[in-house]
């Protein structure tokens, strides 16, 4: 098993990803969510999910229902992960711009994870902008990871080049 990279210090108010467990843990949020797409605000809540794993900034689970119509539509693929299961994927529709896979869901979450049912995580980097309480997010480095990197998590961060063995 290849080392643990050396955490990033933390300031009062921060948290380390490498505090974080395996496997991951999902806590109730009530931090304001907004995404934004095609210009359009396509989604606004004070009630998430926020999945939490070792090496991983925080990943925002939004229910459907905070979505305005015609913003999610289904879109081919599946994958699996190993806590949470087989995920299907979603286009992102806002103003006249698509953000194709841009979100993934799990119709069908492990039983570990129930709570993910009818939530919808978004891929921050497919979007013009995803805020929490405010706050510009960061996308996870990588193609594959839906993390939402801000100033309060620290890494490093697995997902960039080198982190594949973390």
């Amino acid at each position: 098993m290849p080392a643990r990279p050396i955490p990033e210090p933390i300031a009062p108010g921060e948290e380390s990803v490498w505090d974080y467990p395996l496997p991951p843990v999902i806590r109730d949020s009530d931090e304001e969510i907004i995404v934004i797409l095609g210009g359009v605000e396509i989604c606004e809540t004070r009630s998430s999910l926020r999945m939490m794993e070792r090496g991983h900034p925080p990943t925002y689970y939004l229910p459907r229902s905070a979505f305005i119509e015609g913003s999610l539509r289904p879109a081919r693929g599946t994958s699996f992960c190993e806590w949470k299961g087989q995920a299907g994927y979603l286009d992102v529709i806002g103003g006249s711009k698509v953000a194709a896979r841009g979100a993934w869901y799990y119709p069908h979450p492990s039983a570990g994870y129930p709570g993910i049912l009818d939530h919808v995580g978004i891929y921050p980097g497919a979007m013009d902008e995803c805020l929490v309480d405010g706050e510009r997010v960061v996308p996870q480095p990588g193609s594959y990871y839906g993390g939402w990197i801000i100033s309060t998590v620290t890494g490093p961060f697995k997902g960039g080049p080198g982190t594949e063995d973390w």
